[in-house]
């Protein structure tokens, strides 16, 4: 495993720490999916956790997010630990999937507005407007989710999870399917939101550009384990590829190996 340094290294980074996992474990029935997975994330750091089907990636979010309880090993986020206090320690998350679907006949400006209160903001009118701005979908303010292309619903998405300033943002596969042009607004409001607010982001996809282009660093999981973390020059010297994607195909060809062995 490399050793992190630069921007996600221990001792290297003075910024607080939004979240740390440590020793996670989690066992199903035909195996154990994470085994023994500890790391951190710091303010306004942008970490892609990353892996081939089965490596662990998703469990691994969902013990994160609290939404899956780990056999061992803990969480915590802003000093919360998860599982003991999930309610407060999300309040400083927001959670964006491509997948979330959108009420097919709210208006956006009704939409975002519900989220505002159920936030508690103090000033939900004016947090909407930002994040309308922000995301540079003012436009879209007056119209219905079933009038929303897959890509604007997922602005919409991210500038719901934006709208309480969390201090981490976890992203699941925040660009799968979008045009180039979607694309590009979402890396640019996020990397905004990550330089202006100190936001965290953590985020999984398997578009190795665009992890590339988003992430200062990156995390691969293999068979449930942390197989390489630093920065995406650094993994891809480490497995000797010219770049993410070539990693990403390494580990896949490694994958199917062991599993063809165990038959």
């Amino acid at each position: 495993m490399l050793t992190p340094h630069g921007p996600g290294a221990p001792g290297a980074d003075r910024r607080p720490v939004v979240l740390e996992a440590s020793g996670l474990v989690k066992e199903y029935r035909r195996g154990r999916a994470v085994d023994g997975v500890g790391f951190t994330v710091r303010a306004g750091e942008r970490l892609g956790l990353l892996g081939p089907n089965g490596a662990g990636k998703t469990t691994t979010l969902l013990m994160c997010l609290g939404a899956v309880e780990p056999d061992a090993g803990r969480v915590e986020i802003l000093g919360r630990t998860v599982h003991a206090e999930r309610a407060r320690a999300m309040q400083g998350v927001g959670f964006v999937a491509g997948y979330l679907p959108l009420p097919d006949r709210v208006r956006v400006r009704e939409y975002l507005r519900l989220y505002a209160d159920l936030y508690g903001l103090r000033a939900p009118g004016a947090a909407v407007e930002r994040v309308l701005s922000r995301f540079g979908i003012e436009h879209l303010a007056v119209a219905i989710g079933t009038e929303l292309s897959s890509g604007q619903r997922t602005l919409v998405g991210i500038a719901k999870a934006a709208l309480h300033e969390p201090r981490l943002m976890v992203l699941d596969e925040p660009t799968a399917s979008l045009d180039p042009d979607i694309a590009l607004r979402v890396r640019t409001a996020l990397l905004s939101l990550s330089a202006e607010q100190g936001t965290a982001l953590l985020v999984t996809s398997h578009d190795m550009v665009e992890v590339e282009r988003l992430c200062e660093r990156v995390m691969f999981l293999h068979g449930g384990r942390i197989a390489a973390d630093g920065t995406p020059a650094e993994v891809a010297h480490r497995f000797g590829r010219a770049d993410l994607e070539g990693v990403f195909l390494h580990l896949a060809e490694e994958r199917d190996r062991e599993r063809a062995s165990a038959r």
